[in-house]
């Protein structure tokens, strides 16, 4: 049987496989792309796309049903499910075609199976038109993650996980997540804008830990006050029932009754199939294939990108890890991959951070300035009713160079692109407070959080500085 042999393949076709084929065409290798289920991955097709989708029209609903304070009144809202599904489907269609023009349009083959590494070079890849070989001279796994759903949790229908929760022709009218992490307070804080009774039972002390207090209290209240979530945190869920009538956790004291569980606790790296150990080729002991800065494997000539190397499972991550390994597979001498990465959390009210956090700097024993905003003092965000939530600079004391940002509130995981690209040029709080920012915008809250840093805000009475 013959084999088509190409000077780069690409394994996965998610937000890191695909435009890691894109640039290695670009660069004039000759590329070949192996996806085995759906095109744009897990992000386009089961996290991050459709589930902002659905959460931008629980926001819109949201919207609506608060409109009357703004004098504009909207009577009998209601929220057609099946039309909220069917705008989320489009949504995925449409970008999903996206990337198979984009690839074709830069010359990458595309081919549809599953594949195998048979040596370091050399992969079958089994479809539904039968067993097909190919060579690589460089080999780039991008096979993402998918989520892990812990040994006592029962298997039934009204047990999901993330992906499955999405496809869910009807709301659950109460609604157990098992997981207090992002996805699971995303998921939450959908189900709960559209009108469903949400719990959340978490074993860690508090929700979204990866955050500073003051953030992640901001979010809690929220959920807690606005959306009305009930949040357990501390103790484990001790026993899970499922049955035809519905789902009974049982935490503590607490016995909590749904129509679904959505298990959120994490996510596991996709090697089923890949036989890496043919290609020479270690997991670690969680599975993932580690990988360097470059995103090269201890096997020359293969790397690995995103959720499955171990790194930040975030679909901007794998996008870059993807352009380096790339730019490195054909030769070239990129830079090594970013560390500086920003996250954002879809929750209500959105959250983004990126940098040093607060706890991180006192962990660290590093000496910051600390200056927030809050929006209830921005005229953009008072105009618009959106007032809660603040930004916050973090800053070397001595120097006055940002080292990291946090935003929660309206437009936050648009905000921290600012912050962002601030510290990665290594800006200083005196550099973007004197930087014209337009008014009225949510983006000026960033220059006026840089006066709050050097101790001399103007839209807000001055305070000591917090060091």
């Amino acid at each position: 049987m013959g084999t088509d042999s190409f000077d780069v393949v690409v394994i996965g076709a998610g937000p890191g496989g695909y435009p890691a084929a894109i640039r290695s065409a670009q660069l004039g290798a000759r590329t070949a792309i192996v996806e085995r289920e759906a095109w744009g991955g897990t992000c386009l097709n089961w996290g991050c796309i459709p589930t902002k989708a659905m959460i931008a029209a629980a926001a819109l609903a949201r919207t609506v049903r608060h409109a009357s304070a703004m004098g504009v009144r909207a009577d009998a809202l209601s929220v057609d499910y099946a039309g909220l599904l069917a705008h989320k489907d489009r949504t995925v269609q449409r970008l999903a075609k996206g990337v198979r023009s984009l690839l074709q349009a830069n010359g990458v083959e595309q081919i549809e199976g599953q594949a195998s590494f048979v040596t370091r070079d050399r992969l079958t890849v089994r479809g539904a038109e039968g067993t097909r070989w190919i060579s690589g001279r460089r080999v780039i796994i991008a096979t993402g993650s998918t989520s892990a759903m812990p040994p006592f949790v029962p298997r039934h229908p009204r047990v999901v996980d993330s992906r499955a929760f999405l496809d869910l022709q009807q709301r659950p009218e109460r609604l157990i997540v098992l997981g207090g992490g992002y996805i699971g307070c995303e998921l939450a804080c959908l189900a709960a804008s559209l009108g469903s009774e949400v719990t959340i039972v978490e074993l860690l002390d508090d929700v979204l830990l990866l955050l500073d207090t003051d953030v992640r209290a901001e979010v809690r209240r929220s959920m807690e006050r606005e959306l009305g979530i009930r949040i357990l945190c501390g103790r484990p869920a001790e026993s899970i029932e499922a049955g035809q009538d519905g789902v009974r956790v049982r935490v503590g004291e607490w016995t909590v009754e749904g129509d679904c569980l959505l298990v959120a606790t994490g996510r596991r790296p996709m090697t089923e199939g890949l036989c890496p150990e043919r290609a020479g080729l270690v997991l670690d002991e969680r599975g993932y294939l580690r990988a360097d800065a470059w995103n090269r494997t201890r096997v020359p000539g293969v790397y690995a990108i995103g959720d499955v190397n171990g790194g930040p499972q975030l679909a901007h991550a794998a996008t870059s890890q993807g352009l380096v390994a790339a730019a490195d597979a054909t030769g070239h001498r990129p830079r090594p991959n970013e560390t500086l990465v920003p996250g954002v959390i879809f929750t209500q009210p959105e959250v983004a951070l990126v940098g040093v956090t607060e706890a991180e700097a006192n962990r660290t024993n590093l000496c910051v300035k600390v200056g927030k905003f809050a929006f209830s003092a921005l005229g953009r965000a008072i105009a618009g009713g959106e007032a809660a939530g603040f930004v916050k600079w973090i800053a070397e004391a001595e120097s006055g160079r940002l080292v990291g940002a946090a935003a929660v509130g309206p437009h936050a995981t648009d905000l921290i692109s600012e912050a962002a690209l601030a510290i990665l040029a290594e800006l200083t709080v005196e550099e973007v407070g004197r930087t014209i920012h337009p008014h009225p915008t949510y983006g000026e809250i960033w220059m006026e959080a840089a006066h709050v840093v050097e101790g001399h805000p103007v839209h807000v009475a001055p305070s000591r500085r917090r060091t």
